[in-house]
């Protein structure tokens, strides 16, 4: 089971590049750092972000991803995986997309939690803080009030001894080094 803001994003895409099918966590990595709910037409969205963000425009036969995909301060590997299909009349080909965070991110904030012994959710905001969230974004992801994501942020920074949020990611940064 993945942590929850380490779940990868995913794509299905046609053999024309447009997506077929996606998970939420592929269109907040891709519309980062546009609100998902505020993009009009997402599936044309999605197609233009694909198409400038994602197609590695220096292959010239068949078209190729991207390795490394940064959004915001995160980083993502890309895998792309070509499906063959069998069509009704001629096989169809897909491409499925797949947006891993970087290993890196991951094992400094992991190393950090056990360090410092912060709980899930504690672990789960402070991903968040790293991204460059703000409380009220933070919230809005958890579902749960601002004024919960400023006392569980109070509370890791007593644990991490650190008096700012800036000093709960200063931490985690050093780690990825």
């Amino acid at each position: 089971m993945f942590h929850k803001s380490l779940v990868p994003g995913f794509m299905l895409l046609d053999s024309s590049l447009r997506p077929i099918a996606h998970n939420a966590e592929a269109v907040q990595i891709l519309a980062f750092p546009t609100k998902p709910d505020r993009i009009k037409d997402l599936p044309v969205f999605l197609e233009d972000r694909i198409r400038t963000s994602l197609l590695n425009h220096q292959a010239a036969d068949s078209p190729s991803f991207v390795r490394e995909y940064k959004s915001g301060a995160r980083r993502y590997t890309c895998s792309s995986y070509e499906l063959y299909c069998n069509g009704k009349t001629k096989p169809q080909i897909a491409v499925a997309l797949l947006l891993e965070r970087h290993a890196s991110d991951a094992t400094a904030l992991s190393q950090v939690s056990e360090q410092f012994h912060l709980t899930l959710r504690e672990c789960e905001i402070v991903g968040l803080l790293t991204e460059g969230l703000t409380s009220k974004e933070i919230a809005s992801r958890m579902s749960i009030s601002p004024n919960t994501v400023k006392a569980f942020l109070r509370l890791v920074m007593v644990k991490m001894d650190v008096s700012t949020r800036s000093g709960i990611v200063g931490k985690i940064v050093s780690r990825r080094q």
